[in-house]
C-alpha cells in the first residue's frame, strides 16, 4: 500500500473519530501555536526577501511563487500584533495552506511537531474573547497550544469584499417560517453567515460550538419545541467536530429529517464525501455568501417539495 494511500486512510479515520492532527509551531513570542494539518499543503523555507505589494496590510510581505503561481505571504506574528519574523536575517518558514479555495503562505518562526488530539481535548475557555484565537490545547509536555482563527486573521489582513447578489437579497422571504441554526466557533464566520441570512430574510439562531448546539437541541426537545429545519455547521470546532456533530444529530429522533449543511474552510473535495458519509445533506466551502445562499435555498426548497 502506498504511503499516500496510508495517509489518506489515516486522515479519513481521524474524521470518523472526532480527532484532528495539528502542526504546532512557534512565532516571535516563543508561544506554541497550532493549525490543522488538513489545511496544510506544504512547509518551505522562507525566502530572505519579498517584493512588497503596494497599499497592503503591514503583515503582507509580498507574493511568493508556489508551483508556478503567485500567492500572498503573510507574517503571522505581525498579523497578531507581535514582533515581525526576521526572515531577512535568519531562517524562517512558510506554511502553505488552503483556506476557502485560496492558497496563502504564512511566515512562521519555526515548526515544532505533529500531534494528534481528540476534539474533546481542545477547549474554548469561558470568557476568551480574543478575535484571533478559537481554542487551546496542550502538548505532550503540557505546554499550552493556541489555536488561531485563521479565517478572522485573513479577513483582518486581506479583507472580504464579496457581497450578496441583489437578485438573492430577500429570496428567503417565502421560507421565513423555516428555523435555521448556525454553529461555528469563529466569531468572524458566524458574523458573516448571520449577515448573509439577514440579507436573505431568514430568522436564525447561533451557537459557538457543537456541544452548546446539542445542549440547545436537547433542551428544545424536552420543552416540546419544534426542531430546526436546517443546521449549518462548521467542521473544526473545540469539543466536537462537525462530522461527529452531524452523526449525533442523526441519532436524535426529532432530527432524522432535518437538513444539515457542513460549511468549512477545509475546501478539499474529500470533505464533501466525508460530510455525506456523516449524514449531511450538503457541503459548502467557506466563504462565498452567494454560494452559501444558493445551497441554503436549494436545500430548503427541496424540503418543501418533499414535504
Amino acid at each position: 500500500m502506498s504511503s499516500s494511500l496510508d495517509e489518506a486512510l489515516k486522515r479519513t479515520s481521524l474524521s470518523r473519530s472526532n480527532q484532528m492532527e495539528m502542526l504546532t509551531f512557534r512565532l516571535t513570542d516563543g508561544q506554541l501555536y497550532g493549525i490543522n494539518v488538513f489545511k496544510i499543503i506544504e512547509i518551505l523555507e522562507s525566502p530572505a526577501r519579498f517584493d512588497r505589494m503596494p497599499h497592503a496590510h503591514p503583515a503582507v510581505k509580498g507574493a511568493v511563487d508556489f508551483r508556478g503561481k503567485p500567492i500572498v505571504a503573510i507574517d503571522l506574528s505581525q498579523a497578531l500584533g507581535l514582533e515581525a519574523v526576521p526572515f531577512d536575517t535568519r531562517l524562517a518558514y512558510l506554511i502553505i495552506c488552503e483556506y476557502s479555495k485560496q492558497l496563502n503562505a504564512f511566515i512562521i518562526d519555526s515548526p515544532d511537531s505533529l500531534l494528534t488530539r481528540g476534539w474533546e481535548q481542545i477547549h474554548k475557555p469561558e470568557g476568551m474573547n480574543a478575535r484571533s484565537l478559537v481554542a487551546i490545547g496542550y502538548s505532550d509536555s503540557n505546554e499550552t497550544i493556541l489555536l488561531l482563527d485563521i479565517e478572522g486573521i485573513l479577513v483582518d489582513v486581506i479583507g472580504h469584499k464579496e457581497e450578496l447578489r441583489e437578485d438573492l437579497a430577500g429570496s428567503g422571504a417565502t421560507l421565513e417560517h423555516k428555523k435555521i441554526l448556525l454553529v461555528d466557533d469563529s466569531k468572524t464566520a458566524l458574523m458573516m453567515m448571520e449577515h448573509t441570512l439577514d440579507r436573505l430574510g431568514f430568522n436564525h439562531t447561533s451557537q459557538s460550538s457543537a456541544t452548546q448546539a446539542l445542549t440547545l437541541l436537547q433542551s428544545m426537545e424536552q420543552q416540546g419545541k419544534p426542531p430546526f429545519d436546517l443546521i449549518i455547521s462548521d467542521i473544526e470546532m473545540p469539543g466536537m467536530d462537525g462530522f461527529s456533530f452531524t452523526r449525533t444529530i442523526r441519532s436524535l429522533p426529532a432530527y432524522q429529517g432535518c437538513k444539515i449543511i457542513l460549511h468549512s474552510s477545509m475546501s478539499n473535495p474529500t470533505n464533501r464525501l466525508k460530510a455525506e458519509e456523516a449524514g449531511a445533506n450538503d457541503f459548502v466551502a467557506k466563504f462565498d455568501p452567494n454560494t452559501l445562499s444558493e445551497h441554503v435555498l436549494r436545500v430548503l426548497n427541496a424540503t418543501d417539495l418533499t414535504a
